[in-house]
């Protein structure tokens, strides 16, 4: 589990978006599985939901983006992860303290690194500019998500 993505590709993974072309074709080339964290799933159920809200997507394709998302968990393309949360919080404050002042990173971008970090990822994955900002600044390398 070299790669950690942040929920935003994960998104784009499970419900068309504009960045879900160049997703897919990552996803082609990536080496897998990755992590899924406590993290990951909380905001990507959210994501989901506020994209019905927004009516961007319908309750019906919120339901089938999380059955994909679950058989993907379950044919080993995400895999549970489980960071130690007091590791993952010192980190995030470690970070925020650090970068925040510089970068503008807000609280759940701070916590998806640190709990990269604390997974011993090598590489993070997302359209954030500041979050990928902060990933490198933790030492992560950040390639470029094109298709």
């Amino acid at each position: 589990m070299n790669t950690y993505v942040d929920t935003g590709f994960l998104c784009s993974l499970y419900a068309p978006d504009a960045h879900t072309r160049r997703v897919v074709a990552r996803m082609r080339r990536q080496r897998l599985p990755l992590p899924f964290t406590w993290l990951h799933q909380i905001e990507l159920r959210n994501a989901l939901r506020l994209r019905v809200f927004r009516r961007e997507i319908t309750a019906a394709q919120r339901e089938a983006s999380l059955n994909m998302m679950l058989a993907d968990l379950g044919s080993g393309v995400l895999v549970v992860a489980a960071p130690a949360l007091a590791e993952v919080t010192t980190e995030a404050e470690r970070l925020g303290a650090v970068h925040s002042e510089k970068l503008g990173t807000r609280s759940l971008d701070i916590l998806h690194v640190a709990s990269a970090v604390v997974l011993g990822s090598t590489s993070f994955l997302t359209f954030d500019r500041r979050q990928a900002a902060l990933a490198r600044a933790s030492g992560l390398s950040v390639p470029a998500i094109s298709s």
